[in-house]
């Protein structure tokens, strides 16, 4: 089963897991088996060296992964100049959207979710561990997702950061006192025991890459984020 963006998430946990970590040697195989295994969303890392020190991929490789797919994609721009990358990202097929929040990024915060919005994708917007939340509270509003990194974007296998887990809570309080909803993502270290504390604590979307790409059993993975004591 396929999950729409354009669905109600708050009520279920949703994995995504991160193709970074893929076997890129075999993309297409590892795409197929993280559906079949019951992925809801794939996320897809885009680094440009700048605003972080890696490179990944870029649109060509969102292209492939559409084509293999019909999962929605939730690309993480971390970039400078998001705003004029935005266009070639969702040419390509990106559902969703997420910026950064930090002066570092060079770009207009509000003007660039605006554009994401008005093109039909949904926006989000994430914050390094650094990065206090009192930065991004008056763009929640106009978001549709808030992405709390609980490793310092770059390098994936980093370790999961505990403190990271105010700002979830602050987002979910901020949830509880409205009615439009946003989700609340987590992505870094993040297994079946992060997993829990950040459910816990309010997120709905978990983003994984090493501890799914890196197991024997993809499905079982998956299970084990989902494996909360009264959630699903």
């Amino acid at each position: 089963m396929h999950y729409s963006f354009t669905a109600s998430l708050m009520a279920r946990i949703i994995i995504a897991p991160s193709v970074l970590a893929a076997d890129f040697s075999r993309l297409s195989d590892e795409i197929h088996r993280i559906e079949t295994a019951g992925a809801d969303w794939i996320h897809c890392d885009i680094m440009d060296g700048h605003f972080v020190d890696n490179i990944s991929f870029g649109p060509d490789i969102v292209r492939f992964v559409r084509k293999e797919t019909s999962l929605p994609l939730d690309v993480h721009l971390m970039i400078e100049h998001a705003e004029h990358y935005v266009p070639r990202f969702i040419k390509v097929g990106a559902n969703s959207i997420t910026v950064h929040v930090e002066p570092e990024a060079k770009h207009d915060v509000v003007k660039t979710l605006r554009q994401i919005r008005e093109a039909g994708c949904r926006a989000g917007l994430t914050l390094n561990p650094e990065t206090a939340f009192d930065l991004v509270e008056p763009f929640l509003g106009t978001i549709d997702m808030l992405l709390v990194m609980t490793v310092h974007p770059g390098f994936g296998g980093q370790e999961f950061r505990a403190d990271q887990m105010e700002k979830v809570r602050r987002a979910a309080a901020w949830n509880k006192s409205r009615e439009r909803k946003i989700d609340i993502e987590v992505d870094g270290g993040i297994n079946d025991r992060t997993a829990r504390i950040s459910i816990e604590n309010g997120a709905n979307v978990l983003v994984a890459g090493t501890s799914i790409f890196h197991s024997k059993d993809y499905a079982k993975a998956i299970r084990e984020l989902r494996g909360v004591p009264g959630v699903n």
